[in-house]
């Protein structure tokens, strides 16, 4: 279990995280979303012990990880930055990650080499950003963690890349038990792979969700009537957004999809369509709901 209970991480004047509760639980893929600035990398941080809280309690299997070489060794992350690699080879990194990581396993390192055949005489300064991104993910399970963590995971990789990884990255949370987090600007690869979601805005966590309950509870409707409706005839359902486009509605609203779909029967539509959401619509919606305004906000 990876918990965060209040935690509060501060960068002089800057709040990156004000408050922050989170659960990950054992052997899950979770996702964290949200912009530049919203506190992903810091949280990924904190948890590798690399940043120390201001105040909260942040535990990886029930330890604090920051100066503890001992829940270190069962966590490895895959950092957005490299620079400081740059004058590494891939044998080099490897044998690097060996003397901090005693489960490493040479064996599946060439294994998954031999797969992704990335060149091991020339320094990561020469690879593409794709490339280091899969030398970092080739260490990270070879390094055999129960925690991996990968700041923007598939950042670079072509779509051949992503999936050959993303069966990588599976294969080892089922021959480890391993819980992975991923955090990523792309709701598409986050529900694609993760089990569960928390979506981080300023610092906050807006909220934190599995992902097969969060779409079996929102559904989106278009329909239409010979009589006129607006958004106030419909107090029978929980409506999250209302939109007319000529004499068709599109309803988005929380709840069972039977139980809407008889609700917006009673009413005699002369059209009813259930059309199936993408997370990014269903977060969208309901961060209206909750107030949340995107349109301003900066990247830092």
């Amino acid at each position: 279990m990876i918990k965060l209970e209040n935690v509060v991480k501060n960068f002089d004047n800057f709040t990156a995280l004000g408050g922050i509760d989170l659960n990950v639980p054992k052997g899950s893929a979770y996702g964290l979303i949200g912009s530049n600035g919203a506190g992903k990398s810091t949280i990924l941080r904190i948890l590798s012990g690399i940043y120390r809280i201001d105040s909260g309690v942040a535990t990886v299997d029930g330890e604090v990880v920051y100066d503890n070489p001992a829940i270190k060794k069962r966590i490895f992350f895959v950092n957005d930055e490299t620079v400081q690699w740059n004058n590494y080879t891939l044998p080099e990194m490897r044998d690097f990650f060996k003397t901090f990581y005693p489960s490493f396993s040479e064996e599946k390192f060439n294994e998954m080499n031999g797969i992704l055949n990335l060149p091991t005489t020339r320094r990561l300064a020469t690879f593409s950003k794709g490339m280091k991104r899969q030398a970092f993910v080739i260490c990270g399970i070879s390094c055999r963690p129960e925690f991996l963590y990968l700041d923007e995971a598939f950042d670079g990789l072509d779509p051949t890349m992503r999936i050959v990884v993303k069966k990588m990255l599976v294969d080892a949370m089922l021959d480890n038990e391993m819980t992975v987090i991923i955090s990523s600007h792309n709701l598409f690869e986050i529900d694609e792979f993760c089990d569960r979601a928390g979506l981080l805005h300023k610092g906050k966590i807006v909220f934190d969700r599995e992902l097969d309950s969060l779409k079996g509870n929102i559904q989106k409707i278009q329909t239409a009537f010979d009589s006129h409706y607006n958004k106030e005839d419909f107090s029978d359902l929980e409506v999250l957004h209302f939109e007319r486009s000529g004499s068709v509605i599109y309803i988005i609203a929380k709840g069972d999809a039977e139980e809407i779909k008889a609700k917006i029967e009673t009413r005699n539509p002369k059209i009813l369509d259930m059309i199936p959401l993408s997370l990014e619509e269903i977060f969208l919606y309901e961060l209206e709901v909750l107030g949340y305004e995107f349109n301003n906000s900066k990247d830092s």
